[in-house]
């Protein structure tokens, strides 16, 4: 689903227009994005939490010629999915 579908589909549920819609998905997905970026979680009841890890530095090896490379630390952003939203998952 990309993001046209995805606001056609929330407009003719609630029956608001497409513009404020989309104003409304954009305005939810910019507060999940400052608030995971903060460290903070995210819970969404029944939808599932965001929230932050950590990925160690490692050595890895390039594909094309087997030689070791460092990979640096990162962040992550990691999805847990809640138990109403995987039990829909899972029905399917």
């Amino acid at each position: 689903m990309n993001r046209q579908e995805r606001i056609d589909a929330v407009a003719a549920a609630t029956g608001d227009s497409k513009t404020a819609t989309g104003a409304s998905i954009d305005a939810l997905l910019a507060t999940v994005t400052r608030a995971v970026t903060r460290g903070e979680a995210v819970q969404l009841i029944g939808f599932g939490s965001f929230s932050t890890g950590t990925r160690a530095a490692r050595v890895g090896r390039n594909p094309s010629t087997g030689a070791e490379i460092q990979i640096a630390a990162a962040k992550t952003v990691k999805f847990t999915g809640g138990k109403a939203f995987r039990g829909s998952v899972n029905r399917v």
